[in-house]
């Protein structure tokens, strides 16, 4: 296994280079502002007059509109949300220069043939571990959200010496780089959305509150008890595994886990869980997201009952009267 420091980062791959982001959400905003801070160029891609336009400019960045952007880029990253993603390449595919980088932070496009770089340039992935106002305020306090590095295409042979530059950039190397493919992290990142960080820990969360709730007990205390005190386990869990999760929980609790948890996610759970991971390697939740973008009827209808569950409203009450949990936003 291999993890690239800053040590390892050549400072001469980027030096005096232009960088464009396309894109000025989450992660674009943070990237740029890193960049720049680093000492780079950093030219932002946005529709002109539009609200991320509007932003960039404020954050006292260059900005102008895609297809100007990248001329002359040594470095693209194109950051815009997955869907738009094959539009926006279609669009700034015959202006930017040859032999330049084109980077993404996901690999969803590339993997999966919604794009199909040109055969001249460098196409990399740099892909923080963390939503982008963790990549920033990481970065502000000198520290750095861990990344995965990856090489899809080397035209110029120099393809890993500038993504490497780039997360060097962004404070990627002070976290650690982890050097991965296109597959792997494409693979990885949706499974591990969709079975436990936002698939799997929601549905157990709102299937625990439910059960408590229609036994006779408060909602509230539900909501507590299901939702409201998962982040100190996922924090302890975060901070130092289960080892630090064991050492800070209760012997009751620790049993409770031990001999319940398993019951709870078993052996029907896991094979699901392989059923799943096939559909994301077969190419068969990919195909089935893409033709539901197309009208997302299923998804809206999906998304509007998960947001009008009753935890929801609940929850909604009781953060109102717990004020700090908005802190750093």
């Amino acid at each position: 296994m291999k993890i690239y420091s800053a040590k390892d980062v050549d400072q001469k791959a980027l030096k005096g280079a232009t960088i464009t982001i396309i894109g000025y959400g989450s992660q674009g905003r943070a990237h740029a502002l890193n960049l720049k801070d680093s000492g780079y160029n950093v030219v932002v891609g946005a529709r002109k007059g539009g609200a991320s336009w509007k932003k960039a400019q404020k954050d006292g960045l260059k900005v102008a509109e895609p297809v100007d952007a990248v001329v002359g880029a040594a470095l693209v990253a194109l950051l815009t949300p997955d869907l738009t993603q094959p539009a926006v390449y279609a669009e700034i595919k015959g202006h930017m220069a040859t032999g330049a980088t084109l980077l993404f932070a996901h690999g969803f496009n590339v993997h999966f043939g919604q794009i199909k770089p040109r055969k001249d340039l460098d196409v990399v992935l740099i892909a923080p571990k963390g939503p982008g106002d963790l990549v920033r305020r990481q970065y502000q306090q000198g520290r750095g959200v861990p990344c995965l590095i990856a090489v899809a295409q080397d035209a110029t042979k120099k393809a890993k010496k500038k993504a490497l530059a780039y997360a060097d950039g962004i404070g990627g190397t002070r976290g650690g780089v982890l050097e991965t493919t296109f597959e792997e992290e494409t693979v990885t990142d949706l499974f591990g959305e969709q079975v436990v960080l936002c698939g799997g820990a929601t549905e157990l969360v709102v299937k625990g509150f439910e059960v408590l709730v229609e036994a006779g007990y408060k909602p509230e205390a539900a909501y507590y008890e299901c939702l409201h005190e998962l982040k100190l386990i996922v924090d302890l869990l975060q901070e130092g595994g289960m080892a630090k999760m064991h050492q800070f929980i209760s012997e009751t609790a620790k049993y409770g886990d031990l001999t319940r948890g398993p019951r709870i996610v078993n052996a029907a759970t896991k094979k699901e869980m392989k059923k799943i991971l096939t559909e994301i390697q077969d190419g068969t939740f990919a195909r089935q997201w893409i033709r539901e973008t197309r009208c997302k009827k299923k998804y809206t209808k999906l998304l509007n009952a998960d947001l009008r569950h009753p935890i929801e409203k609940v929850g909604k009450q009781l953060r109102a009267r717990m004020p700090w949990l908005e802190q750093g936003k």
